[in-house]
C-alpha cells in the first residue's frame, strides 16, 4: 500500500500539464504589461484625487510585480 501511495504522488507532481492551471511567465508577464498601460492610458484622460490615489497604488503593485515575473 505504501509504494502504492507513492506511486500515484509522484505521478501526479511529475504529470506533463501538472501546472496546467498557472499561466506562463511570458503570459503573466504581458498580462501585467497590459493592465500598466490601461492605468496609465486612465490617467492621461483625467482622474480625481482619490481615482489618482488609487490608480498610483495599483501602478505600485503592477509594477513590483512586473519586477517579480517579467525578466
Amino acid at each position: 500500500m505504501n509504494r502504492l501511495a507513492w506511486t500515484i504522488i509522484f505521478t501526479l507532481l511529475l504529470a506533463p500539464g501538472a501546472d496546467a492551471s498557472r499561466k506562463s511567465d511570458a503570459a503573466a508577464c504581458a498580462e501585467v504589461k497590459e493592465k500598466i498601460r490601461t492605468i496609465e492610458s486612465r490617467m492621461r484622460a483625467g482622474y480625481t484625487r482619490a481615482q489618482g490615489e488609487r490608480y498610483e497604488e495599483r501602478l505600485r503593485e503592477l509594477r513590483a510585480k512586473r519586477r517579480e515575473i517579467c525578466r
